[in-house]
């Protein structure tokens, strides 16, 4: 698309709004995400990271400001089309996997498109089994989610979240539950979909390590954007730094 894929605008975001006890958590976002962007969100724990998260997610709306999506405002759109456009633009990982434990590789991944579709076809059985081939586990299709270590779950809910396809993926700490060697190959598994497919990530970590790996960094501090460069950027400040 021409335009940037997600804006916020002046967003806010307070828990128990006219009450004694209200938690304001979102002070004012602006951000805006274009189509292809690899960017990690960082920031202090408290600091607002999951709150966002969940609101780029459609999963509970700002208390104001505007948020358009694909170029629709969320605000204006009724419960069930929040509902499908969730299911059709926007993928989710998570720190801990959350697969079914009833239910093989396969059929996790397949999930998605049965909650937004209906019934499972032949043609998205294979590309369910081509996505699980994708991350590495063409032997795996019909293990359980017991059956496997944690780096293949979280391979598996990787493969979930682009079942349908979607042009965006939210990752939230999608390594912190992963030793270092595991979290290196689940980074390596989201960058190579990020080139070939041209699916936006926005990944919330607490790794600097994985965060300067990323084309974009966005730091969030006490519910306010404090920062937002590119790597590139970051890196050539530093090398004139270094020069002077």
């Amino acid at each position: 698309m021409d335009g940037p894929l997600l804006e916020l605008d002046a967003i806010r975001k307070s828990y128990g709004t006219g009450t004694e006890v209200e938690t304001r958590v979102l002070h004012g976002i602006d951000l805006s995400i274009r189509a292809g962007e690899f960017t990690a969100l960082v920031g202090p724990s408290g600091s607002g990271k999951t709150t966002l998260l969940n609101l780029i997610g459609l999963l509970e709306p700002p208390t104001s400001g505007s948020y358009r999506l694909l170029g629709r405002e969320t605000a204006a759109l009724p419960e069930q089309e929040i509902t499908l456009l969730r299911a059709s633009s926007i993928g989710f990982v998570f720190q801990f996997h959350h697969l079914l434990p009833a239910f093989t590789a396969v059929e996790n991944v397949l999930m998605p498109g049965l909650i937004a579709r209906g019934p499972v076809t032949a043609v998205d059985r294979r590309r369910a089994q081509a996505l699980l081939a994708d991350v590495g586990l063409a032997d795996r299709v019909d293990f359980l989610p017991r059956k496997l270590s944690g780096g293949q779950q979280q391979r598996v809910a990787i493969a979930r979240a682009l079942s349908l396809a979607p042009p965006l993926v939210l990752a939230d700490e999608p390594t912190g539950n992963l030793d270092t060697h595991s979290a290196d190959d689940i980074f390596a598994l989201m960058r190579r979909f990020n080139e070939q497919a041209g699916t936006a990530f926005l990944i919330v970590t607490h790794d600097p390590r994985l965060a300067r790996r990323c084309d974009r960094i966005v730091q969030l501090v006490d519910g306010l954007i404090a920062g937002d460069r590119t790597n590139e950027a970051i890196a050539t400040a530093a090398d004139s730094t270094m020069a002077r």
